[in-house]
């Protein structure tokens, strides 16, 4: 396949405007599915589910789909794929039965590999997929697919690599058949990125349903706008990346007005950059960091960018800095950009656009654990088992991706008394204190991540009896040791995490000769070569991500 990017074709297309949407009422359905797990010889992905989640919620919101007309399918199997979508069919035909006409939006953010989408350990090979969109009841269909070789879908006479549709100029006015686009051409991988926490194509396409495609400005977004500014967008941000560009693809089998109206952004709350404000690449961060939208102004042009509801820092490249401010968009209101908002800040706040990895990052958190001896005796005796709580914080792809540098301190105590021969009955209070710090490796797993590696920490131990009838005695020393556990991401930000922890150190044991407690916590008068004493750590907590 050649890549076009005739003149003629975007003319034939502009005369074409007079959309689907304009000539009569239409239902639309969607079937939105987001796959991390691609099974075997595949490493998961981290943002699949996370595309589709933002392709649902915009269809719902801006592309005219009713909230009981859209499903959205996370980490289902093939089986529950093609189950669902009987099932969308099924309220197609209900809903042609009473007259209307039909579009069916099927998008798909996942792995595909060797002609087939890869859901978890299942198969839905690409020739399935292409017949039953063939089959589809609906007027209009439209595939959008964002994975791997996707381009695979579209080995269809007309299909093109390109950022252009060529439609015939002499079609009728309602238009019938199907449209596929893809996220890269049969032989090319599709990228993700941790900077704006999805993939290039996905977050273009959204970002420009929301608005930056809107090039004609009449405030709605169509499918030819919307491809050809994700195509664009894609190719540029991929360009300089290890795996290479990347080339969005698109298929077409059409009969009627071609285009069709993807989002109006006048149907819900948003933000307008009036045409005074200064001309030049805005980006839209969310409270969590990510881009969630970008708006290419030209000077005196009105811009709209339908965001949800809630509140975005604003950022406007200069020559030689930023212009950063903060918006709060009110649901159901338009609010206007005012320059007044924003103040001067240094290139190193600019969102890390174009990114593969975002750099190293912060998780902090609580725990709670408990702690004890594997040695009984010296469980009953000298190093009693407590439960523990503590704090702690996580420096994410410092050294290299998926290493973690750990930071943390724990507390824990109990009030017993003491289990010794020749002085039992003396009440005192137990206490520990643990400073330690690990190096670990992770293996993302969808939202599950295992983790092992190393720690070392500062042990201390002491107790201090009842109306001091005897002195304070304390001890402490450095003790490595290993660490391992799960993490599972149960939202964008929030975790929570098992583990288990082993350690061991040497221990001597002097004695003076009395049986009173000495400060080395023993009760015989002797002095025994070092031994090695071990212990062991369960633990859960809960982190977020700054």
């Amino acid at each position: 396949m050649k890549r076009s990017g005739r003149q003629p074709g975007v003319l034939a297309l502009a005369l074409l405007l007079a959309t689907v949407a304009g000539a009569e009422p239409m239902r639309r359905f969607a079937l939105v599915i987001g796959n991390d797990e691609g099974g075997p010889d595949t490493r998961p992905l981290r943002y699949a589910r996370e595309d589709a989640r933002k392709m649902h919620g915009l269809l719902a919101r801006l592309g005219g789909v009713a909230p009981a007309d859209a499903r959205l399918l996370l980490n289902e199997d093939a089986k529950d794929v093609l189950t669902a979508l009987a099932e969308v069919e099924a309220q197609v035909r209900a809903a042609q039965a009473r007259g209307a006409r039909t579009a069916l939006v099927i998008y798909y953010s996942g792995h595909a590999k060797d002609g087939a989408l890869r859901l978890g350990d299942t198969r839905l090979p690409f020739d399935t997929l292409k017949r039953h969109l063939a089959d589809a009841p609906a007027d209009i269909r439209i595939a959008i697919l964002d994975s791997c070789r996707s381009g695979a879908l579209t080995r269809t006479k007309g299909a093109r690599r390109a950022p252009a549709f060529e439609i015939d100029s002499g079609a009728t006015r309602n238009a019938r058949g199907m449209v596929i686009l893809t996220s890269s051409s049969s032989d090319e991988d599709s990228q993700e990125s941790d900077a704006i926490g999805g993939s290039y194509f996905s977050h273009h396409l959204a970002s420009g349903m929301l608005g930056d495609a809107d090039r004609s400005g009449d405030g709605r977004v169509t499918l030819f706008e919307a491809y050809s500014h994700a195509y664009a967008r894609t190719v540029a941000d991929t360009a300089a990346s290890s795996a290479g560009p990347q080339h969005p693809t698109f298929s077409y089998d059409l009969a009627g007005n071609g285009d069709l109206v993807l989002t109006d952004l006048r149907a819900s709350e948003g933000l307008v950059v009036p045409s005074r404000a200064p001309a030049g690449a805005y980006y839209f961060v969310d409270p969590s960091g990510l881009v969630v939208a970008e708006l290419e102004k030209a000077p005196e042009v009105e811009r709209r960018v339908a965001l949800a509801a809630g509140t975005y820092r604003v950022k406007r490249r200069l020559v030689d800095r930023l212009r950063i401010g903060e918006v709060e968009v009110r649901r159901g209101q338009e609010t206007v950009l005012e320059e007044a908002r924003f103040r001067d800040a240094p290139f190193s706040d600019d969102p890390v656009k174009g990114a593969s990895a975002r750099g190293s990052y912060w998780t902090v958190g609580l725990a709670g654990g408990y702690h004890s001896f594997f040695n009984e005796n010296a469980r009953q005796t000298l190093f009693l088992s407590v439960p523990l709580v503590g704090a702690e914080a996580h420096l994410h792809d410092y050294f290299r991706e998926d290493w973690v540098w750990s930071f943390d301190v724990a507390l824990g105590g109990r009030t017993t008394k003491l289990n010794l021969a020749t002085l039992a009955g003396a009440g005192y209070r137990y206490s520990v204190i643990n400073l330690g710090t690990s190096l670990t490796t992770e293996w993302h797993v969808g939202d599950l991540s295992p983790f092992i590696g190393a720690r070392l920490t500062y042990l201390y131990t002491g107790r201090r009896f009842d109306q001091d009838v005897f002195p304070a005695q304390y001890y402490a020393t450095f003790s490595p040791g290993l660490v391992a556990g799960l993490r599972y991401r149960l939202l964008r930000s929030l975790q929570i995490t098992g583990r288990g922890r082993i350690h061991y150190f040497t221990y001597n044991v002097h004695e003076q000769g009395t049986n009173t407690p000495n400060p080395n916590l023993s009760e015989r008068a002797i002095q025994d070569p070092p031994s090695a004493l071990g212990y062991w750590e369960l633990g859960a907590l809960v982190t977020y991500e700054l």
